[in-house]
This record gives C-alpha cells, structure tokens and sequence, in this order.
C-alpha cells in the first residue's frame, strides 16, 4: 500500500483537487469550507455519517452542483470538461437508478463508451471489444443481455463499474458499492479497484463498511461537513477520530454507542 506522502511529492495536478468548497442548501449548510487533493493512481476511502455531506461532494466533483464557493477541478480542468471528455465516471447507489428501464447489462455498460461515439451513437468495434472486456473483468458476461433490473444487488454494482472500465475514465466516483451486495461481489469489485489504480486511474469510494478500508483503500477521508481527517487508513479509523464523527464515545479504546 501506497504511504499517503507519496502522493504530495508527485509533480503531476491533483486528480481531484477540491479548494474552499462550501455548499447550502437554503440554510443548510451541506458542506463548509472542504479542502482535498487526490493525487493519481489512488484509492481514497471516504467515510462519515449520513448526513455527513458525501453524496454533495460526489455531486461538487461530478459538476452536478455547483459550490457557493470554492473550486473544483479534475486533472486541471473543469468537472464539467471531465463530463465532456469521459474523465471521470460515477457508480451510484441503487435508490439513484430506475430498475424497471429496459436496458440490458449490455447497454449499461455501452453508455460508457457515449463520449467515444459519434452523434449517433453507433457501436463500433472498438466500443464492442471495451464493453466485452469490462464485462469480463466484473465477471457478468453470461448475463449481459439480462435486463439490468433483473440482477441481484451485487451485480448491479457491478454493471456500473463495468460501464466505468468501459468508459476508460481516468477519476471514478463510487457511491456506497457495498450496500447490500453478496461477499463474491465485494471482492470482485475490490480486486478491480486495485487493479484499475495500478494501471493510473483515480477512485473516491463512499462506503459504511469501515472494517474493509484498509484492506485496499490507500488513504481516507472523515467527512462531517468539511474534512475532519485526511490520513492513511489507519490513522482515520483510529476510535477517538471516529468518535468526533460518529458521535460515540470511547471505552477502553473501543468506539461504543
């Protein structure tokens, strides 16, 4: 596992590189005053609790909204030139998808090649191949032309990320792959992550499940509205740290209710 300094020593912009964000909503304050960078090549856990603020980021990079103040940028552009060029990818939680769409794995996946195509969207080759390969590595090629309200939660998680695989996208955002997903899933889906961070890419993960983040994340984020710690794995899930988020004290060294 990567140490969190390697990544400030790197010449190259930020991947994700987030600056005095704050956003409302009326007057709720949604997020105040975040700063992060994310370097290349990283796997960042990102944790906190509901409420915390998480999903508004996501929504801050992709370009969904837009900070009241602050500045976002990926890979020294824009989130909106990102969308533009395929930059970056997002894997969603299941509430955020209509399952009852008619559209197979297939098709999921291929709408990750639309910023390779032209106007009318026609598959070629090379799109075919991508999709065949991303759906491979998920390992959901004997179920691709099943509807994709037809598959089981793991696999459903696992169509989106093949659709970012497909898309070639140098940032993926993953919101909550965890939630309610068999165990062969959770580990597909990590041995991709790791896989895909070896070759470059960049990938923020939201999860609850703070017992795998060490496991394959290089550095993590506690989020409570703005960035409370951002440290190695082991620092951040340290129980007194945990506990100015999570609101639990501490006995014994050990986070309680």
């Amino acid at each position: 596992m990567k140490p969190l300094s390697s990544a400030s020593s790197d010449l190259s912009p930020p991947a994700i590189s987030v600056k005095d964000v704050s956003v409302y909503y009326g007057d709720v304050h949604a997020l105040e005053h975040v700063d992060l960078d994310i370097a290349p090549g990283r796997i960042c856990g990102l944790i906190g609790m509901n409420g915390s603020g998480k999903s508004t980021l996501f929504k801050s990079i992709m370009g969904l909204v837009k900070p009241d103040a602050g500045t976002v940028s990926i890979s020294g552009g824009t989130p909106a030139q990102a969308r533009s060029n395929g930059l970056i990818s997002y894997v969603p939680q299941s509430e955020d998808v209509d399952w009852t769409f008619p559209i197979s794995v297939r098709e999921v996946a291929m709408t990750g090649r639309y910023g390779h195509q032209n106007f009318m969207r026609r598959p070629r080759k090379a799109d075919k191949e991508a999709v065949a390969h991303a759906l491979e590595q998920v390992e959901l090629t004997d179920l691709a032309d099943r509807q994709i309200g037809r598959l089981s939660g793991g696999q459903r998680k696992r169509a989106f990320v093949a659709r970012g695989i497909a898309q070639d996208a140098d940032v993926l955002l993953l919101d909550e792959p965890f939630a309610g997903v068999d165990k062969k899933s959770e580990a597909t889906i990590i041995r991709l992550l790791i896989s895909l961070a070896a070759e470059g890419k960049t990938i923020l993960i939201s999860t609850h499940d703070l017992g795998s983040l060490g496991t394959f994340c290089d550095e993590a984020v506690l989020l409570m509205r703005t960035v409370l710690m951002h440290d190695l794995p082991g620092e951040v899930l340290r129980p007194r740290v945990l506990a100015r988020a999570f609101g639990m004290d501490v006995l014994d060294g050990q986070v309680v209710p």
